[in-house]
């Protein structure tokens, strides 16, 4: 880690006046293809075969092994088939897929009072209802809660600092009642002193309409946080925050942090039974033909959503699920959505003129995680393992930085992110 730190952050062109005042879009598939898929596990229990019919809501899989991790039908209508097909990680994985019958019958699902249950029953619904990190991690949302004591802040992370995404703003916009009953929930399931809901200072009518239905509200209040990346990275959020930082989880500091469309998630499973079975996605870029929000059930595909937008404007694109720092990239648009996406970006494909590294250190000056990205590459480049682990390159989070302050326009994350799996890979072999 840098013994100097320099900014570790910077003001980045957001670009959101594409989408965030355009009207939403409802996406109405033909069929979806929802992927059983969490993580490293790929052997959950699947509760449905070809030809059986399924609601909204039916529970069609489960993950048990290490965390509980059940998965919903996104329509209802009948099961076509159960088969291997490409995952956004580039891997071939199960997929349910269901043939869309537009009538959206809803499986009657339990709701909860979040004021008369108790902490423990509160945690056991997120764990049932299927809630995951929506920000883009999709880890179980429920683990956070467990047992926790001393916390003083649950921050709500509305801060979407990703270029091009407004997803969880059209969220905060349209339906805050719902948000507002998700983030009670969790602050009673937590025991918080306080809860804190952070967005970009640059989004001052958001900040104003959220703090007005906040007035009668004890303990819960909105702040307004700078225009910079990466705020929403939740180590940057908490010290933004708190001025103190932690070394793996935000709680040593008595800090719990979930993203805002998690809380409209959990909101809306405890007040209606409905689990996570659509997503507002954003769908911008300079590429797409009418960047928008679309609410599109969880396993559309790629093309189907960018379709419902217009289309492509160009021949040669780069299309990623998330925004362009820290996306996955796709090479096909025949691929599902998945429950924790909340954008898909789509740029025009640029030609990149790479020169030589000028040592001029601000890849090091702006990575939030403190690294020294030039050393690492090196070092990998010597396949110095020891060294690799000196430079902590595990604690690289792939946020983009490095190259976008790049000015010999080097792919500086790429080069770290091979130094990384390079270093883990050579760790499980001892």
């Amino acid at each position: 880690m840098s013994l100097f730190r320099g900014s570790m952050r910077t003001h980045i062109n957001g670009h959101k006046e594409l989408s965030e005042h355009a009207d939403i879009i409802t996406l109405v598939p033909e069929k979806v293809a929802i992927p059983l898929y969490f993580g490293a596990e790929t052997d959950p229990q699947i509760f449905v075969q070809a030809g059986d019919e399924v609601k909204v809501g039916t529970k069609i899989a489960e993950f048990s092994s290490r965390f509980v991790v059940p998965i919903y039908s996104s329509v209802s209508g009948r099961v076509e088939v159960i088969e291997d097909r490409l995952h956004q990680n580039l891997k071939r994985i199960k997929h349910v897929v269901i043939v869309n019958d537009k009538k959206y019958t809803k499986e009657e699902n339990p709701t909860l009072d979040y004021e008369a249950a108790s902490r423990e029953e509160l945690v056991d619904f997120m764990m049932n209802a299927g809630i995951i990190g929506c920000g883009g991690a999709g880890f179980p949302s429920y683990v956070k809660y467990k047992g926790v004591k001393n916390v003083d802040s649950l921050i709500i992370n509305a801060v979407e600092c990703e270029p091009y995404i407004t997803s969880d703003y059209k969220v905060m916009e349209t339906d805050f009642d719902v948000v507002l009953t998700g983030i009670k929930a969790m602050k009673k399931m937590s025991d918080a002193k306080k809860v804190l809901i952070a967005i970009k200072k640059s989004h001052p009518e958001l900040i104003q309409s959220v703090s007005a239905k906040l007035q009668n509200e004890k303990d819960i209040t909105c702040v307004s946080v700078p225009d910079v990346y990466p705020m929403g990275w939740e180590r940057t959020l908490v010290y933004q925050l708190t001025k103190k930082r932690y070394d793996k989880l935000p709680l040593e500091v008595g800090c719990i942090v979930n993203n805002a469309t998690t809380a409209y998630m959990f909101g809306k499973a405890l007040t209606t039974g409905e689990p996570i079975i659509s997503r507002m996605l954003t769908v911008s870029g300079d590429a797409v033909k009418h960047p928008c929000n679309v609410i599109a059930p969880v396993g559309s595909s790629a093309h189907d959503v960018i379709e419902a937008c217009g289309g492509y404007t160009a021949d040669d694109v780069v299309v990623c699920f998330g925004g362009p720092m820290m996306g996955t990239t796709i090479t096909t648009d025949d691929v599902s959505v998945e429950r924790q996406n909340n954008a898909i970006t789509v740029l025009k494909k640029a030609a990149i003129d790479e020169v030589a590294c000028l040592r001029c250190g601000s890849c090091s000056d702006h990575c939030p995680s403190g690294l020294q990205p030039v050393r690492i590459v090196q070092a990998n480049k010597l396949k110095d393992m020891a060294r690799l682990e000196k430079l902590d390159v595990t604690k690289c989070v792939e946020c983009g930085m490095c190259t976008y302050v790049c000015p010999s326009k080097i792919a500086v994350t790429e080069n770290v992110r091979r130094a990384k799996r390079a270093y883990q890979m050579a760790k499980a072999k001892k």
